[in-house]
C-alpha cells in the first residue's frame, strides 16, 4: 500500500471548556494545530521552487571556439599597379623618409688633413613673390666675415602674404681649417652685393658650422670607415623602416623587403676630443605599401582550388571536413602576411617621380585563418538541447574546436535569449 504524504501530519486536537452562563453549563470548543515537521516541510519545499525557479531565470552558456588554421607556402608572381581611385587588382604607395645617423670613432695613426666646415643654412627670400634661384656653389658671406659656399642648387621660393619663402641648403668652408667653425651665423649673398636683393635675401645657419681642419691629426682606416657606414646605413634603415611602419595606414602592409636605403651622402668630420671622428651617414628611405585587402586576396586565391582546399599547405589543426561554399572563397585573413619576402623587382622604379607598375615575387610561409561567422552559431544555439551541440558544429567548417558550459549546471538546453549567450573566438595574434 502506497504511503500517503500527508500521514505524517498529526492532527492535535485540544479542548477547551468556558462557562456559557451562570446556570452552571459549560461549552467546549475544540482546536486544531499543525506539527512543526509540517511547517518545515512546506518551507523547504517552497525555497526549492523558488532556487528552481530563479535558475532557470539567469541560465547562461559560454562557448569557447579555435578557429582553423591552415599553414600554406607561397611562391608567385604578382603586378602591382600604382595606387588610384580607379586602380583594379593589386595596388602599391609609396612612402619616403629622410634621416641621418653618426657616430663617434677613435682615430689611429696620423695624417695631414685639409677639411672645411660645414653646415646648414636657412635662405630666405623677402624680395618678391618670384622663387629665387641659387647656383651650386653660391657665395655666402658669414657674418664672422668668412666665405662659405652652397653644396647644392636651390630654388629659394617667393613671398606668400607677406611671409618670406626659405629654403634649406648645405654649406661649407670657402677654404679648409678651423677657423671656419663658428656657432650660429647670419649671411648675405656675395653675387647680390650693391643691388636691393643683397638685404632682402639672406640666410641663417641651422645650429654650428663645425668640422673644418687643416693639419696634422689622426686617421680612420678605410677598412674602419667602412665597418662604420655600413653600421649606421644598417641603423638607418631599421629607423626608417619603423617610422614609416608606424605612419602605416591601417589598410595598407609594409613588407620588409619591399623597402630600401639610398645612402645620400658620407661624411666624417673631426670631433672635440683630440684623435676621434664624428662619421655620418645621410640617406632616403623608399618604401613600397600594398593594399593589404588586395594583397591578402591574392594570396588566398593563389592558395585555395575551386573547392576550396588548399594547395600544398599542411594543416595545424583538422576538426571536421564540412563543405563550404564553392562558389567564392570561404572568409580568411593571412595572419603574418608581413613575414612574406618581395624579391626581383626593379628599384628603379619605386620613387616618387617615377612610379610605375611593378613585377615582383612573392614567397614565404604564413597561415590562413578562418573568421567564424558568431551571429550565425548562436542563432543556431538558441533554445537547442546540449546533446545537439556537435552536430551544429559539424556545419561550420570555419570551426576547428570548441567546448560549451551551460549554467546551472543541471541546465540541459541552452538559452532562449542570445543576450544570455556568450562566444569567444580564440583568433591567433
Amino acid at each position: 500500500m502506497s504511503k500517503n504524504i500527508l500521514q505524517d501530519i498529526v492532527k492535535i486536537k485540544t479542548t477547551k471548556i468556558s462557562p456559557i452562563n451562570n446556570n452552571g453549563h459549560f461549552e467546549v470548543e475544540e482546536k486544531k494545530s499543525v506539527s512543526h515537521n509540517t511547517l518545515w516541510f512546506i518551507a523547504l519545499v517552497s525555497v526549492i521552487s523558488l532556487f528552481f525557479a530563479l535558475s532557470f531565470l539567469f541560465s547562461n552558456a559560454t562557448i569557447t571556439i579555435n578557429p582553423k588554421i591552415k599553414n600554406f607556402t607561397l611562391d608567385k608572381t604578382l603586378t602591382a599597379v600604382k595606387n588610384s581611385d580607379t586602380a583594379q587588382g593589386l595596388t602599391y604607395d609609396l612612402v619616403v623618409l629622410s634621416g641621418d645617423e653618426q657616430k663617434t670613432v677613435v682615430g689611429g695613426e696620423e695624417k695631414d688633413w685639409e677639411i672645411s666646415a660645414t653646415g646648414t643654412v636657412l635662405v630666405y627670400n623677402a624680395f618678391s613673390s618670384l622663387p629665387q634661384s641659387l647656383a651650386i656653389n653660391t657665395k655666402l658671406e658669414g657674418s664672422n666675415g668668412k666665405i662659405y659656399k652652397t653644396k647644392t642648387k636651390v630654388v629659394v621660393p617667393g613671398m606668400l602674404k607677406n611671409v618670406p619663402g626659405k629654403v634649406e641648403v648645405d654649406i661649407y668652408g670657402e677654404k679648409a681649417g678651423n677657423e671656419y667653425n663658428s656657432g650660429p651665423l647670419d649671411f648675405k649673398i656675395a653675387g647680390f652685393r650693391g643691388t636691393s636683393k643683397y638685404s632682402k635675401i639672406y640666410g641663417r645657419s641651422v645650429g654650428d658650422i663645425t668640422g673644418g681642419l687643416l693639419g696634422k691629426s689622426s686617421q680612420v682606416s678605410d677598412a674602419d670607415k667602412a665597418n662604420v657606414y655600413k653600421e649606421l646605413e644598417d641603423a638607418l634603415f631599421i629607423k626608417l623602416f619603423q617610422k614609416a611602419k608606424d605612419q602605416t595606414p591601417a589598410d595598407f602592409v609594409l613588407l620588409k623587403d619591399a623597402a630600401f636605403l639610398s645612402t645620400d651622402e658620407e661624411d666624417i668630420i673631426p670631433a672635440e676630443n683630440a684623435g676621434s671622428f664624428i662619421l655620418s651617414v645621410k640617406g632616403t628611405f623608399n618604401g613600397i605599401l600594398f593594399n593589404k585587402d588586395k594583397l591578402e586576396k591574392e594570396v588566398v586565391n593563389e592558395n585555395f582550388t575551386e573547392d576550396n582546399s588548399i594547395n600544398g599547405t599542411t594543416s595545424d589543426s583538422t576538426n571536421n571536413s564540412a563543405g563550404v561554399d564553392t562558389t567564392t572563397n570561404p572568409d580568411v585573413y593571412v595572419l603574418n602576411i608581413e613575414d612574406l619576402s618581395v624579391s626581383s623587382f626593379d628599384k628603379s622604379l619605386i620613387t616618387p617621380d617615377n612610379m610605375k607598375d611593378i613585377s615582383f615575387n612573392l614567397s614565404g610561409t604564413v597561415k590562413i585563418v578562418w573568421r567564424v561567422d558568431t551571429e550565425k552559431l548562436m542563432t543556431d544555439l538558441l533554445g537547442k538541447s546540449k546533446k545537439d551541440f556537435d552536430q551544429i558544429l559539424s556545419e561550420y567548417s570555419e570551426i576547428d574546436s570548441a567546448n560549451s558550459v551551460i549554467k546551472p549546471i543541471w541546465e540541459n538546453s541552452f538559452p532562449t535569449k542570445s543576450k544570455n549567450i556568450k562566444i569567444i573566438v580564440n583568433y591567433p595574434k
